[in-house]
């Protein structure tokens, strides 16, 4: 096997050209990897994947057309075997769970890149799960609580837009009464003191998105 061949082969997923961009440069310096293919949303990951059959595809979760949960799945469905790394900004438990969930074996926060990625890439390479220690401590942590329910997301999204009980209940057409029980429900479930809180640790372990 020739040296290019021996090479790791990544695929980067990312809607942000600069930091494709900052990827491949780091990349490209070292002597055992080698940058094969870029896509910008979750539908050409999906695309990409199947053309170039990377050995570890590095993937956004925030992205225009599809999300990296959904083109996760969908490659891990075609492709069991193909090896995933999650890079985000996101530091929520709720997130990351979605994220290996669906399939990923790792888990990188978009911070970190400078120092951990390469080593992280080869970790993956080899077989293994890479999830920071913050980040599985905060899924250890909530792992007994009640999740919410996709309506009660939905509530929680409504009231960080900073709607009223009476404009939530009119955008889900559901009663306020049906609201108010919603939001005794996340508050408790979020151990939460007020609306606005709910929507902080919401925000913070990716309940909702921004």
């Amino acid at each position: 096997m020739s040296q290019a061949e021996s090479r790791i082969r990544i695929l980067t997923v990312d809607d942000h050209p600069m930091l494709r961009e900052g990827i491949a440069a780091v990349i490209e310096g070292q002597p055992d990897m080698v940058l094969v293919a870029e896509a910008s949303n979750g539908r050409e990951a999906v695309e990409q994947f199947r053309r170039y059959r990377p050995d570890v595809t590095l993937m956004d979760l925030q992205m225009p057309e599809m999300n990296g949960i959904d083109a996760i799945t969908l490659i891990r469905k075609e492709f069991p075997a193909a090896s995933i790394l999650v890079l985000t900004t996101y530091k929520g438990d709720v997130q990351a769970l979605r994220a290996l969930k669906a399939g990923a074996q790792g888990y990188l926060l978009k911070s970190a890149l400078r120092k951990e990625l390469l080593d992280t890439i080869r970790h993956l390479y080899a077989g293994k799960r890479a999830i920071p220690a913050e980040i599985a401590m905060e899924i250890a942590d909530h792992a007994v609580d009640d999740a919410l329910t996709p309506r009660e997301i939905a509530v929680l999204t409504c009231v960080a837009a900073g709607n009223s009980n009476k404009a939530v209940a009119a955008e889900l057409a559901i009663s306020e009464e049906t609201v108010k029980a919603h939001m005794k429900s996340i508050l408790a479930k979020l151990d939460a003191k007020d609306r606005t809180h709910a929507v902080t640790i919401g925000l913070r372990r990716g309940v909702i998105g921004p």
